[in-house]
């Protein structure tokens, strides 16, 4: 009986152990396809005209369709850090330095990161119904026919489109929020304007919180346009296979920006 048990114990364990060696070898070939594929997808391509207009198409569909988000998200967002922020410094006597608070907050945090979540939210996801879409009609399999190289032609002016849309919608997103805690502060708690800028402006430092929080935003971008293609690129050529891509896209890419942001900031802060 004894005997039995430790039998039943033994190939439980070690089911259980295959179990975790078979997924821990998926994700280190899915990390090796992922890192192939956006070398593949790096290359600007041949010339210069043609790929740049592609470029300015893909700009327009990620970012500037992605605006209205962005910026009603931007103002709110900034309005609740300064109605929040009031009743916190309101305790200890610190109203006036609501500005810097809204100011730091957004630079530094919740413009990078709200902003790379909503794009994965909405551009991400539009980008792997796309390039799944491509795939289930067979138009990727038609360009290679054709001697078309859908990596340059397709994917690289997309993962381009991101790296460039995803940093200029988060500054957008940061300068809104500021004049949406400006309205808040000022024009509704009866801060003085003056105290409210001029302690942003000297708490802020360009290289620290502005130039820092850009270079998150690229990392953001390139990291979240990645995902999106990559998945897009693999979805099953079925419409459950696309909205099960869809899903990945917007899920890893959520958690790889909040992940990233832990290191990001840890790495800037000299923490690492």
């Amino acid at each position: 009986m004894i005997n039995r048990l430790v039998l039943k114990t033994a190939k439980t364990l070690r089911s259980k152990i295959q179990n975790i060696g078979a997924s821990l070898l998926y994700s280190c070939a899915m990390v090796g396809r992922a890192t192939w594929f956006l070398w593949l997808i790096l290359p600007w391509g041949k010339g210069f005209k043609a790929p740049f207009k592609r470029l300015l198409q893909q700009i327009y569909s990620l970012g500037v369709l992605s605006l209205p988000i962005i910026v009603v998200a931007g103002v709110f967002v900034g309005m609740v850090l300064a109605l929040q922020g009031y009743h916190i410094l309101a305790r200890y006597g610190s109203q006036e330095a609501i500005g810097q608070m809204v100011g730091l907050s957004l630079l530094r945090e919740f413009g990078p990161v709200v902003t790379a979540l909503l794009f994965a939210g909405r551009a991400g996801s539009a980008l792997t119904a796309e390039i799944g879409l491509m795939k289930t009609t067979e138009q990727l399999n038609a360009m290679e026919v054709m001697g078309v190289d859908p990596f340059k032609r397709i994917m690289s002016p997309r993962l381009w489109a991101g790296v460039i849309s995803l940093p200029l919608l988060a500054l957008l997103f940061s300068v809104l929020g500021i004049y949406g805690g400006a309205f808040v502060a000022v024009d509704v708690l009866g801060i003085y304007d003056g105290s409210y800028w001029a302690n942003m402006q000297s708490s802020i430092s360009f290289y620290d919180d502005v130039i820092k929080g850009v270079i998150k935003t690229v990392i953001f971008a390139l990291v979240v346009t990645w995902i999106a293609i990559f998945h897009g690129w693999h979805a099953k050529p079925t419409s459950e296979g696309v909205a099960m891509a869809t899903t990945r896209t917007v899920v890893q890419a959520s958690l790889a920006v909040l992940a990233l942001d832990f290191i990001l900031t840890a790495v800037m802060l000299g923490n690492f």
